[in-house]
């Protein structure tokens, strides 16, 4: 299984970026305005609508706001040729109120991951612009 971790240091205090991170029902508006066009909630299942309708199903597996931890898996509807997807959002406070975002993936088949790797990188840059816009220092 491939891993992709990515760290996103943030200038926005840990619990704006806490609270955003997990608003899972509102991704399309706190977190990746434009690449998630529509965001519904079913049950534990998100549905996150992209452009292009395309609509991909997420299974919200923890919120954990004692540890500032949400992990989720894609179970439907990804463009790529996964068969497994498994990720979390860890939200650290480090000085300043600056926030460490750690962005971990897991997924199959191994060959798909630097694919993973470039759509995990692009939207830790629009989260990081998107928080610090709504929230400047």
């Amino acid at each position: 299984m491939a891993t992709i971790t990515q760290e996103i240091l943030i200038e926005v205090s840990a619990g704006e970026v806490w609270e955003a991170v997990r608003d899972v029902g509102a991704v399309h508006e706190r977190l990746l305005p434009e690449y998630v066009l529509d965001t519904r909630i079913d049950g534990d299942t998100r549905l996150l609508t992209m452009p292009g309708g395309a609509v991909i199903r997420e299974l919200i597996v923890t919120i954990d706001d004692e540890t500032r931890r949400l992990a989720y898996s894609a179970i439907d509807g990804f463009r790529l040729p996964l068969t497994h997807h498994h990720a979390s959002f860890q939200v650290f406070a480090e000085p300043g109120d600056t926030t460490r975002l750690v962005w971990t993936t897991d997924v199959l088949p191994h060959d798909a991951a630097e694919q993973v790797r470039l759509r995990i990188e692009r939207g830790g840059q629009v989260m990081k612009a998107t928080l610090e816009r709504r929230h400047p220092s």
